[in-house]
């Protein structure tokens, strides 16, 4: 019986990601289905409920939309991390989840600096802004976005810091940056801090006051990891109490703080969505990752953890 795999974006892939996508699984004999900018959460369960497998980025797999997929196997994130899968869900289901670490890494890393050299300049208001060479950047987690962020950074001429603590302070060194110790070590010593953490039970809201205000005068916290691990009201403490601090993200605050952090004018800068992976080559890198991952999952038995 033909398998049938879903592409569920309610934040859609490009057009070419997506027909290349189409194309591998098309290939493999399976039917694709697609499911575009939806608006409701009953529009996926609709469309999961005959799939084999679902391809997403950002959507929310919870224990409703999986009781609703009868016939699912498979669980792919294009994207790293599984945040917005309830991966305990799954497995009582016997449904297996993957993700696409490192497709969209660099076009993550291109955004860190595109916001940044944006603030630097002013946000291009016409005065007298800064540059980033002889600055020092501290990479906090120097996983497959931080280590494109190491790389750019030194094409402008940057001193690079970096805080791993699953990295050996040899294995840092290797990469290029110099090892630091301590996670506030980094912040303490960097003109700007590029946040790469994942959210997990420790790292949860340990972004925040402290951290922020002990950067030196000028200091800038990037994030375009997860709004989880921001401490809002501890950050938003900082950025009042230091009007030299700012805070660049593509990750929208929270409804109760956003208003707050809006009214910090140019301390603070937001993409109007997270648009880390929103680049054409990223799109098609993890799209079509995620597509061969399906392949090898229902011809071969394969597994990624």
């Amino acid at each position: 019986m033909t398998k049938t795999i879903l592409l569920a974006t309610e934040k859609p892939f490009s057009a070419a990601a997506r027909d290349q996508t189409k194309a591998i699984l098309e290939g493999a004999g399976y039917a694709v289905r697609v499911l575009e900018s939806y608006k409701a959460e009953s529009d996926l369960t609709a469309a999961i409920a005959e799939a084999d497998a679902v391809i997403i980025r950002s959507d929310e797999i919870h224990a409703g939309v999986l009781d609703a997929a009868k016939s699912l196997k498979l669980v792919v994130r294009a994207g790293a991390g599984y945040d917005n899968v309830d991966i305990a869900a799954a497995k009582q289901r016997g449904v297996a989840v993957m993700n696409t670490p490192g497709q969209n890494a660099n076009a993550v890393a291109e955004l860190v600096f595109g916001m940044l050299v944006y603030s630097a300049r002013g946000q291009f208001d016409g005065k007298t802004g800064s540059e980033l060479k002889d600055k020092t950047i501290g990479i906090h987690a120097l996983g497959n976005v931080g280590k494109h962020v190491l790389r750019i950074a030194q094409g402008f001429g940057m001193t690079v810091l970096a805080y791993d603590p699953f990295l050996s302070t040899d294995d840092i060194a290797a990469l290029g940056a110099k090892p630091v110790a301590r996670v506030e070590e980094l912040y303490a010593k960097s003109d700007v801090v590029s946040l790469h953490i994942p959210a997990t039970a420790e790292t949860k809201k340990s972004i925040g006051k402290a951290l922020l205000s002990s950067m030196p005068k000028d200091g800038v916290l990037v994030n375009t990891a997860r709004a989880e691990v921001i401490d809002e009201p501890g950050l938003l403490e900082a950025l009042k109490a230091r009007k030299d601090l700012r805070y660049l993200t593509d990750i929208e605050p929270s409804a109760e703080h956003k208003a707050a952090f809006e009214a910090l004018g140019k301390q603070y800068l937001a993409t109007p969505k997270k648009m880390g992976a929103q680049t054409e080559e990223a799109n098609t890198n993890a799209a079509t990752a995620a597509a061969r991952q399906i392949v090898a999952f229902f011809e071969h038995g394969i597994v990624n953890d």
